[in-house]
């Protein structure tokens, strides 16, 4: 039923033939008669004045307490005062709660696609200007709420649509192992930053690996937890079904401290429907240092891929033998769909990813930010042509998806559910699934500018998810934790971290939490030997 005022319709709003043009747009050129044609012109004037009455209202967003937590000395840091490259996107200070425990006396930094209120943004591009939230996200609220500082946003890859370090518009971010090295995306400037030593946690997001991916790199602890754990509210997205955020460290305990201040049920956010209430898990009170009975399953295929550097292999190979020490049972195991996930991933992101750059996102309720939208508007040449390729080439695959094969999306979805199960399965078996994060550690930043090769600028990032992706696809658990160093293949000089993924059933952060700690409490990964030759103790079909 349409929704009409008693004000007179403004029908010179519309053009003539606007239905026409509209219809022919998606291939209809022959759907209404003339006859018809100025009565949907009516149709189309109300229907605007409707959407102009909506722009009209008041917005509706989440108050923020800014008298218990002001915004002390929000800037833009000086070169003077940026790390690794450009690290920081903005610096300040938000003392947290005197009173809480959770957090006392951490530091915490945020991806730049979380909003903090009266902090600009810049979500990694210069396309569009910054934009001020008027709202804190749900984990910003949280994380002070438990106690901590927050010190400051941190630079995100453009639009978070890249696994490399050099696309954000504002610079490069360096990994703190090596200058000149990625930190990996598009949470580079946080994973640097806690790499680093310099804040002791950060927030990140993950699409398709922009938590653990720059985890694997930077020797960080990376969480990517159970997609809706966590609350996305106040966060840019990439797609509601992809949407993950989580807490990285430099230490298992640490990270599931963050886990523990930052999940739970988000009323604002219908992703979270099935999370357990905020506060209710004390993830780190209840770390086990045994894992003694515990069934890890090393995934065959997540080790396979050629691309899969042997030095890599070696180190996360040797690190699985260091569970069977600590007594749990290591085997094999296969399960043949894992290899679909980088294709099921990339048509379901394409598409959604594009409706959702596009502004014609939906199907969801929550909270956003009108702000954002705003800056962005419609999509102009001028604005297009600043965007990294990787961006430019999201949309253009994705209008080219949904223009070529109208109906790939759903089945797309349905072989993402058949991903999920075959997974389910596995867990009924194992508690865990482990493989190599990354397929080789962090290549050397790409000195890009516009202008220059596409594919040159899109080739270093090729390939860094196989093992990351299919997990945001499925919205299972998975954790980045170093295990080692390996040579870097452009210069063997250079050694750099190597993350192990361990990824867990549904909702089984535990799991996953203790047998890091376990492993990390028997293990220091910086004092493990650059591999050359795998350990003959572990024999695996690889």
């Amino acid at each position: 039923m349409s929704v009409f005022f008693d004000s007179p319709i403004s029908e010179d709003s519309i053009p003539e033939g606007e239905a026409e043009l509209l219809l022919s747009n998606v291939g209809i050129t022959n759907g209404i008669t003339a006859a018809e044609s100025n009565e949907y012109r009516q149709l189309l004037a109300a229907v605007h004045d409707v959407a102009e009455h909506v722009l009209d209202l008041p917005d509706y967003t989440a108050p923020v307490d800014t008298e218990k937590y002001p915004r002390q000395n929000v800037h833009r840091p000086t070169q003077n005062e940026q790390q690794y490259g450009n690290a920081w996107a903005h610096k300040f200070l938000i003392q947290g709660n005197p009173n809480a425990t959770l957090l006392k006396g951490k530091t915490v930094c945020l991806k730049d696609n979380i909003a903090v209120a009266g902090v600009p943004q810049f979500f990694g591009t210069d396309a569009i200007g910054p934009w001020v939230p008027s709202s804190d996200a749900t984990v910003v609220r949280r994380v002070l709420e438990a106690g901590a500082q927050i010190v400051g946003t941190t630079i995100c890859e453009n639009f978070c649509n890249s696994t490399s370090s050099y696309t954000s518009a504002q610079g490069t971010v360096h990994n703190p192992y090596a200058e000149g090295f990625s930190a990996g995306g598009s949470t580079s400037g946080g994973c640097a930053l806690i790499g680093g030593g310099v804040v002791d946690m950060a927030i990140g997001a993950d699409q398709g690996g922009s938590i653990r991916v720059p985890s694997s790199f930077c020797g960080c602890v990376g969480l990517k937890p159970t997609h809706g754990l966590i609350p996305y509210t106040g966060m840019s997205s990439g797609d509601a079904i992809n949407d993950h955020a989580g807490p990285i460290a430099r230490t298992v305990k640490e990270a599931a401290l963050g886990l523990e201040a930052i999940s739970g049920r988000d009323d604002f956010d219908d992703r979270t429907l099935g999370a357990p209430v905020h506060g209710s898990i004390r993830y780190s009170q209840q770390l086990q240092t045994s894992v003694s009975g515990m069934k890890i399953g090393i995934l065959t295929e997540g080790f396979q891929p050629r691309i899969v550097d042997d030095r890599v292999k070696e180190t996360v190979l040797n690190a699985a033998y260091e569970f069977r020490k600590l007594g749990a049972i290591v085997e094999e195991v296969s399960s043949p769909l894992h290899l679909e996930g980088p294709a099921i991933w990339t048509i379901q992101q394409r598409i959604a990813g594009t409706l959702n750059l596009m502004g014609f996102a939906h199907g969801r309720r929550g909270l956003f930010s009108t702000e954002y939208e705003a800056a962005r508007q419609p999509w102009n040449d001028q604005s297009f042509q600043k965007l990294f390729p990787s961006t430019k080439n999201t949309i253009i695959n994705g209008l080219s998806l949904m223009k070529s094969y109208p109906g790939l999306y759903a089945k797309t979805m349905n072989i993402a559910q058949q991903l999920r199960d075959s997974y389910e399965e596995l867990f009924k078996t194992y508690d865990l699934l482990l493989m190599p994060t990354t397929p080789f550690v962090a290549p050397p930043n790409l000195d890009w500018k516009q202008g220059d090769s596409p594919m040159a600028a899109l080739k270093p990032s090729m390939g860094i998810t196989i093992n990351t992706a299919v997990f945001d696809v499925t919205g299972h658990p998975a954790l980045s934790l170093p295990v080692g160093f390996a040579p870097s293949s452009a210069d063997p000089s250079v050694n750099l971290p190597v993350g192990m993924q361990l990824v867990g059933g549904l909702w089984q952060e535990q799991k996953i939490l203790d047998a890091a700690y376990a492993w990390e409490s028997s293990n220091d990964w910086k004092k493990v030997g650059v591999c050359d030759t795998v350990d003959q103790k572990i024999s695996l079909k690889l």
